[in-house]
């Protein structure tokens, strides 16, 4: 289905990692290969009383490169499009407190329910090393049932900077071109290799949304950063870990370990994700390979945009740059 643009700024918001500290507007990010042969940028734009708007024009997307306008040339409207899903959960022992893991399974179970035609799911575990595949891509939603049924209860400690770093390339295996991986865990590390500055490069300019589901009430306050050396308790969870993850890649963090407060949180993954816009480029293959910033600027009825924050990669077709040219031409 075509798409339309739209012209009130909405910048990007980048929340950084602490090691990492950079300013943007509401957005999100993931790391994409260096040599980018094209960059696509997936975005939900959000309107009057938190709701996404499914109507918009191309002429109405205003789309900036390190500030300076791009011209796309794609625009297309992925609503009610089948999504691959991609499940990560905890599986460490700091998920056995507090009911998390009960949670967690009803969050699965809602997400599976709710499922359409062309969804596909795939379900990974991790505790002390890297996520491993308990279910592959599938389109019966039984298999992610009769797994977690199996599941071994929550053990060791949890190497979670280690496993998420792997999980935007394995979301790719999905059959959609619409993916988000869905994490259900407390953000609490104490075995990975990885530092946690390492894992916010790694999300630098990922297209794939990540959506954290906060599996407890949190100590702080959400979009508080984390001190690196302090560690929240493990019957509670780093939220403000989990929501630098999500706004990093263009998803969200929500929080909820009740029934219904979990229902809520899948559908609103759910409106989000059947209400994306989809726009893209190919780099230009000139200049440094660099970590480059995304933004869109849109008005009217807008009120916040989730957007990757950037891509790595070559110098992008800026507007100026051609009209420039096109001026030199005519002269």
């Amino acid at each position: 289905m075509r798409m339309s643009r739209v012209t009130i700024c909405a910048a990007a918001l980048l929340l950084a990692f602490p090691a990492l500290a950079q300013s943007v507007v509401p957005t999100g990010t993931m790391s994409e290969s260096v040599n980018v042969g094209y960059v696509m940028i997936p975005f939900t734009v959000i309107g009057d009383h938190g709701k996404p708007i499914t109507d918009l024009r191309d002429a109405e997307v205003d789309l900036r490169v390190d500030g300076s306008p791009v011209p796309s040339d794609m625009f297309e409207k992925s609503q009610n499009a089948p999504v691959s899903f991609t499940i990560l959960l905890d599986g460490s022992g700091s998920m056995a407190l507090a009911g998390k893991m009960d949670s967690a399974r009803a969050a699965i179970g809602a997400l599976i329910a709710h499922h359409r035609p062309g969804d596909d799911f795939a379900l990974y575990v991790f505790a002390e090393a890297q996520a491993r595949e308990v279910v592959p891509f599938t389109e019966n939603p039984g298999d992610i049932t009769r797994a977690l049924a199996k599941l071994s209860p929550p053990y060791g400690k949890t190497a979670f900077f280690d496993a998420l770093a792997t999980m935007p390339e394995r979301s790719r295996l999905g059959r959609n071109p619409s993916r988000a991986i869905i994490l259900l865990s407390d953000g609490i590390d104490n075995a990975s290799s990885m530092t946690r500055g390492a894992l916010a490069q790694q999300l630098q300019g990922i297209s794939v949304p990540i959506y954290s589901l906060g599996l407890r009430e949190p100590l702080d306050h959400p979009t508080e950063q984390m001190d690196s050396k302090k560690r929240p308790r493990e019957d509670l969870s780093d939220i403000g870990l989990l929501n630098e993850v999500a706004s990093l890649t263009g998803g969200k963090l929500y929080l909820g370990n009740t029934p219904q407060q979990i229902a809520e949180a899948v559908s609103h993954v759910e409106d989000d994700l059947r209400a994306q816009y989809l726009i893209g480029f190919a780099p230009t293959g000139k200049g440094g390979v660099k970590y480059r910033t995304i933004s869109l600027k849109l008005n009217g009825r807008a009120r916040a945009v989730r957007v990757r924050a950037g891509y790595l990669g070559t110098e992008p077709p800026l507007v100026a740059a051609r009209n420039k040219h096109v001026e030199r031409k005519r002269s």
